[in-house]
Protein backbone atom coordinates (compact mmCIF):
# COMPACT_ATOMS: atom_id res chain seq x y z
CA UNK A 1 0.00 0.00 0.00
CA UNK A 2 1.37 3.40 -0.90
CA UNK A 3 1.67 6.11 1.73
CA UNK A 4 1.62 9.70 0.50
CA UNK A 5 0.31 13.11 1.48
CA UNK A 6 -3.30 12.15 0.69
CA UNK A 7 -3.18 9.88 3.78
CA UNK A 8 -2.47 12.83 6.10
CA UNK A 9 -5.66 14.11 7.69
CA UNK A 10 -5.98 17.60 9.14
CA UNK A 11 -8.58 17.61 11.91
CA UNK A 12 -10.15 20.75 13.26
CA UNK A 13 -10.79 21.82 16.82
CA UNK A 14 -10.39 19.10 19.42
CA UNK A 15 -11.28 16.19 17.14
CA UNK A 16 -7.71 14.82 17.21
CA UNK A 17 -7.64 14.92 21.00
CA UNK A 18 -10.96 13.08 21.11
CA UNK A 19 -9.77 10.39 18.69
CA UNK A 20 -6.32 9.83 20.21
CA UNK A 21 -6.06 11.46 23.63
CA UNK A 22 -2.82 9.64 24.46
CA UNK A 23 -0.98 11.65 21.82
CA UNK A 24 -1.67 14.91 23.68
CA UNK A 25 -0.83 14.02 27.27
CA UNK A 26 2.38 15.65 28.36
CA UNK A 27 3.96 18.81 29.68
CA UNK A 28 7.40 20.32 30.10
CA UNK A 29 8.85 17.96 32.72
CA UNK A 30 10.63 14.58 32.48
CA UNK A 31 7.29 12.77 32.24
CA UNK A 32 6.58 14.72 29.06
CA UNK A 33 9.99 13.76 27.65
CA UNK A 34 9.27 10.12 28.40
CA UNK A 35 5.89 10.48 26.73
CA UNK A 36 7.52 11.98 23.63
CA UNK A 37 10.03 9.11 23.45
CA UNK A 38 7.20 6.59 23.91
CA UNK A 39 5.21 8.28 21.13
CA UNK A 40 8.13 8.12 18.68
CA UNK A 41 8.79 4.48 19.57
CA UNK A 42 5.08 3.80 19.14
CA UNK A 43 5.20 5.28 15.63
CA UNK A 44 8.12 3.01 14.74
CA UNK A 45 6.27 0.03 16.20
CA UNK A 46 3.19 0.88 14.12
CA UNK A 47 5.35 0.71 10.97
CA UNK A 48 6.53 -2.79 11.98
CA UNK A 49 3.04 -4.01 12.88
CA UNK A 50 1.71 -2.69 9.56
CA UNK A 51 4.44 -4.61 7.71
CA UNK A 52 6.31 -1.54 6.46
CA UNK A 53 9.42 -2.01 8.61
CA UNK A 54 11.32 -4.85 10.23
CA UNK A 55 13.86 -2.98 12.34
CA UNK A 56 13.75 -0.43 15.15
CA UNK A 57 16.93 0.98 16.69
CA UNK A 58 16.87 2.80 20.03
CA UNK A 59 20.07 4.54 21.15
CA UNK A 60 20.43 5.93 24.67
CA UNK A 61 23.39 8.27 25.13
CA UNK A 62 25.29 8.80 28.35
CA UNK A 63 24.30 12.48 28.16
CA UNK A 64 20.61 11.55 28.36
CA UNK A 65 19.51 11.90 24.74
CA UNK A 66 17.50 9.26 22.92
CA UNK A 67 17.55 8.44 19.21
CA UNK A 68 14.96 6.18 17.59
CA UNK A 69 15.14 5.00 13.98
CA UNK A 70 13.26 2.45 11.93
CA UNK A 71 13.45 1.29 8.33
CA UNK A 72 9.81 2.11 7.62
CA UNK A 73 8.25 4.51 5.16
CA UNK A 74 9.06 7.75 6.96
CA UNK A 75 6.95 10.88 6.81
CA UNK A 76 5.52 11.76 3.38
CA UNK A 77 7.16 14.83 1.84
CA UNK A 78 4.93 15.36 -1.20
CA UNK A 79 2.46 18.27 -1.38
CA UNK A 80 -0.59 17.91 0.83
CA UNK A 81 -3.90 17.89 -1.13
CA UNK A 82 -5.58 20.39 1.22
CA UNK A 83 -2.52 22.67 1.42
CA UNK A 84 -0.78 22.20 -1.96
CA UNK A 85 1.82 24.88 -1.20
CA UNK A 86 3.08 22.84 1.78
CA UNK A 87 4.55 19.36 2.13
CA UNK A 88 2.91 16.74 4.30
CA UNK A 89 6.04 16.87 6.48
CA UNK A 90 5.52 20.59 7.16
CA UNK A 91 1.82 20.03 7.90
CA UNK A 92 2.54 17.18 10.32
CA UNK A 93 5.19 19.11 12.23
CA UNK A 94 3.42 22.48 12.39
CA UNK A 95 -0.35 21.87 12.46
CA UNK A 96 -2.13 20.46 15.47
CA UNK A 97 -4.31 17.46 14.68
CA UNK A 98 -2.53 16.51 11.46
CA UNK A 99 -1.43 12.92 10.92
CA UNK A 100 -1.98 9.62 9.19
CA UNK A 101 -3.48 7.63 12.08
CA UNK A 102 -6.94 9.12 12.46
CA UNK A 103 -8.51 6.80 9.91
CA UNK A 104 -7.77 3.17 9.11
CA UNK A 105 -6.54 3.66 5.53
CA UNK A 106 -2.87 3.91 6.53
CA UNK A 107 -2.78 1.78 9.68
CA UNK A 108 -5.25 -0.91 10.69
CA UNK A 109 -3.84 -0.82 14.21
CA UNK A 110 -2.00 2.01 15.86
CA UNK A 111 -1.03 2.70 19.40
CA UNK A 112 -0.40 6.45 19.46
Amino acid sequence: MSYDASHIEVLEGLEGVRRRPGMYIGGTDLKALHHLVAEILDNATDEVVAGHANRIEVTLSREGSVAIADNGRGIPVDSHPRYPEKSALEIILTKLHAGGKFHNQSYTTSGG
